[in-house]
């Protein structure tokens, strides 16, 4: 396996226009690998346009291993030299050919996520660029494929009449950076309050870019599972993502969102977008869904933010303000603050 990694020709490099240009192609066509991991063979599916990051994901639900600990190996082919950016159309993979996987499942799921790219700096997507990639063909693709793939992880019933709200963790409900010698101490203010008063109007489901154990261990850890005064519907980890290009010309990027149509293509008689809010800190996680985003402000530095973070206290009011609209797609969530102080003025009439 050394062998045929060291006489590899170097990868090619991905170009800039690849993703983009796949957008205005023929439809793609479905292709089964075959990767090997400890001695077992895995097969998996995929298509020309999806990206090598999306290949691992396919990798992540049959062997449990996540993206960032794979290491891909092909003959004659530096796959670990290629960005999770690189189209599966571009790497000359060959019918009966398998992929080498190296890997360990993690025991320790609490530990630093630093390299998760949902950690890093959000990369800010305008309402045009939004609108440009959430439209494109080849994407509505991908959300159609992930759809039918991905099994959200149902813990309650939906209930019909109810509107949907989404939720991240990491700096959304969590300051997962801080250290703590209980989880509790990183736990956004007000959580378990926002929750309750919520629930009231809305079915609340969880959906974090990491894996679901993770999501799991952080829920029942903070004491959000199994909570006597309001019910989880649903749970959604990484896998649910899909991956897609901005349009920016000057300066293109690949990353993963959070397409509600997962959720909408699942539970059609109980939710769509004119019912759902997402809350992230991540802009860019709902750019196939702009206008059913809110962009939450990041929890971060819990020991010194603690006793002035009223975040969710204020969006509790928004919430339960806007519960009684029959369509949240016409509403501009950036304006959420004056449309709450605009909804009180009117009260006090």
């Amino acid at each position: 396996m050394a062998e045929a990694s060291s006489s590899s020709a170097p990868a090619p490099p991905l170009d800039p226009e690849a993703i983009a240009a796949v957008a205005d192609a023929a439809p793609p066509e479905e292709m089964t690998l075959v990767a090997k991991w400890k001695g077992q063979d895995y097969t998996v599916q995929v298509v020309g346009d999806d990206t090598l990051g999306e290949l691992k994901r396919r990798i992540c639900e049959v062997t449990g291993v996540l993206p960032k600990r794979q290491k891909l190996l092909y003959p004659k082919f530096k796959l670990m030299e290629c960005e999770d950016s690189v189209l599966i159309s571009s790497i000359p993979f060959k019918p009966g050919v398998k992929i080498n996987m190296i890997g360990t499942v993690e025991d320790e799921i609490f530990v630093d996520q630093e390299d998760d790219p949902d950690i890093l700096d959000d990369y800010e997507i305008g309402q045009n660029e939004a609108t440009a990639i959430k439209d494109k063909d080849v994407y509505k693709q991908k959300l159609k494929r992930r759809a039918s793939q991905y099994k959200i992880k149902i813990l309650n019933p939906c209930r019909k009449g109810k509107k949907l709200l989404v939720l991240d963790i990491d700096y959304t409900l969590f300051d997962h950076r801080s250290s703590a010698e209980n989880p509790n101490e990183l736990m956004r203010p007000y959580l378990h309050e926002f929750l309750s008063a919520v629930y009231a109007e809305y079915d609340i489901m969880i959906w974090s870019a990491t894996s679901m154990k993770w999501v799991e261990m952080k829920m029942d850890q903070l004491g959000v599972l199994g909570n006597p005064n309001y019910k989880i519907t649903a749970l959604m980890d990484h896998l649910a993502m899909i991956t897609v290009q901005s349009e920016n010309q000057s300066e293109k990027k690949t990353f993963d969102c959070k397409p509600l149509g997962v959720i909408w293509a699942q539970c059609p008689e109980y939710y769509n977008e004119t019912n759902t809010i997402m809350f992230d800190d991540l802009r860019r996680n709902f750019v196939m869904n702009p206008q059913n985003g809110l962009v939450i402000k990041p929890y971060k530095r819990t020991h010194s933010n603690r006793k002035t973070d009223h975040e969710l206290v204020k969006l509790t009011q928004y919430l339960l303000t806007i519960a009684e609209l029959e369509d949240f797609s016409k509403l501009d969530h950036n304006a959420w603050e004056s449309f709450t102080e605009n909804a009180k003025r009117r009260r006090h009439r």
